[in-house]
């Protein structure tokens, strides 16, 4: 049976220009050897099998949220194309750009900064819900943010609550229930898990796994720690210096990495020592 694929980007390329002032976007075209000109994506070409968990990692500043923001189109590309469910959305104004904002959607890394702190829970989830105009009641729209909020183990009675009131784990709950209110097809997290400790990250990511199939959801899961994304992972694409290094299934991955740098990456992850 053919793969179905619903994310897929050709080529891409993006460029920010330094100088005294900061990180400045580069314009199109510009001189590959500039010194001030920073390669944060260069020539990525990539596929996101539908219902397939594709993790993209990498260290800091390889250029990781720089791609996902490029597939969301929350900044342009200098060069390449994206098409997503087969529709070239490269070079879509935003108008024409918006029926597919509510397939994609993003769980950001810092629940606390994501989160309005002036709105309570109830008014967060909801607000793409009014932003859409998916119900014709707010009856309706409490029974599904009911809903969201069970689909993310917390209880009703956090609906009248302040982001400031929950630990950072049921903050990046209640983001994981506003980004899946619109039962999008494709769900990127993006260092969703890095700013929580352990134990906490054990429970999202077996949340995300969970709503996966509950919800049929293709995943894009972007972030630094080999050790989480083999717990998620169906396949690994590996960046360094803006560019893709490796890209196989996790299991091949993890037992025979075929590049240098993901051998190096692999080095990197903590191992419980053995002693006789």
């Amino acid at each position: 049976m053919e793969k179905e694929i619903i994310l897929s980007a050709s080529h891409l390329k993006k460029s920010f220009r330094t100088g005294k002032k900061g990180l400045h976007i580069g314009k199109k075209g510009s001189h590959t050897g500039d010194n001030n000109l920073v390669h944060a994506v260069d020539d990525v070409s990539l596929e996101v099998i539908k219902g397939e968990t594709l993790a993209l990692v990498g260290e800091s500043g390889c250029g990781k949220s720089t791609l996902a923001r490029l597939l969301m189109r929350m900044i342009n590309s200098d060069e390449g194309s994206i098409y997503f469910e087969g529709k070239e959305i490269s070079h879509l104004s935003e108008r024409k750009m918006r029926p597919y904002r509510k397939k994609m959607q993003m769980v950001f890394q810092d629940p606390a900064s994501s989160l309005d702190p002036r709105m309570k829970i109830r008014d967060i989830i909801a607000e793409p819900l009014i932003a859409w105009n998916v119900y014709d009641s707010k009856a309706k729209r409490d029974d599904r943010i009911l809903e969201l909020l069970n689909l993310v183990d917390l209880r009703e009675d956090c609906l009248d609550r302040y982001p400031h009131q929950f630990s950072g784990g049921q903050r990046q709950r209640i983001g994981i229930a506003r980004a899946i209110a619109l039962n999008p097809d494709l769900l990127i997290c993006d260092e969703s898990v890095s700013a929580l400790d352990v134990c906490v990250q054990a429970q999202i990511l077996n949340l995300l796994k969970s709503l996966k199939q509950q919800m049929g959801l293709t995943c894009l899961f972007i972030s630094h720690d080999l050790a989480v994304v083999s717990f998620i992972a169906d396949r690994v694409v590996v960046m360094k210096n803006g560019r893709i290094c490796e890209m196989a299934p996790a299991s091949q991955i993890y037992s025979n990495p075929g590049h240098e740098y993901t051998k190096y990456l692999l080095s990197s992850v903590p191992r419980i020592k053995e002693y006789d």
